[in-house]
């Protein structure tokens, strides 16, 4: 039986579980590139897993693309794990910090409301600036981003997304079996 792909294109995450090895993220993210797909947004970092690494990417595509593309990955010899998850299945989260121009102290408390309304925090304040630190979706932080812009943005600096799926559910129901894995190591 034949499946049915939703040609809609949608943002997907990709959460990969790797072998922490030096140049498994360039390995990952050469895949990418070397089918035409654009990454709008790469983060790596520690599980709670030693030797494990977890490689979150974003891409803006159909399911048919994610699939063929999370089946590639699943093919390299570090990956543990892929799993796909979209908008609707998951939690995500970016992190950004703005440097405002601040130039007054009516400036600077106008900026300060604006911030503690989006539960950001002034992590530095200087005569001229202040550098907020927010956490939340990427809706959330391009609306604080949008109502700054009126302040006069000096700089802004952006995490990647991460995510982790809604529920009970984690990355490691998807792992390759262990027969499989173990397989593709030995033959090569």
């Amino acid at each position: 039986m034949k499946k049915e792909f939703n040609m809609e294109r949608k943002l997907y995450t990709l959460c990969i579980l790797v072998d922490d090895t030096p140049g498994v993220l360039s390995q990952v993210a050469r895949l990418f590139s070397r089918n035409g797909y654009n990454i709008e947004s790469i983060v790596s970092g520690a599980t709670d897993r030693p030797g494990i690494t977890r490689i979150s990417i974003e891409i803006l595509g159909d399911e048919l693309m994610i699939d063929q593309i999370a089946a590639q990955c699943r093919k390299l010899l570090p990956v543990k794990s892929v799993k796909i998850l979209d908008e609707e299945s998951c939690i995500r989260r970016e992190i950004a910090l703005i440097k405002v121009s601040a130039q007054d102290r009516n400036t600077r408390d106008e900026i300060i409301q604006l911030v503690n309304i989006f539960r950001a925090q002034v992590i530095d304040i200087s005569h001229s600036s202040l550098t907020i630190w927010v956490f939340g979706s990427h809706s959330k932080n391009s609306a604080l981003i949008g109502m700054l812009e009126d302040f006069g943005i000096l700089e802004i600096a952006k995490t990647g997304t991460i995510a982790i799926e809604r529920g009970r559910s984690t990355i490691y129901d998807n792992s390759k079996l262990q027969d499989e894995y173990n397989y593709g190591k030995h033959v090569l």
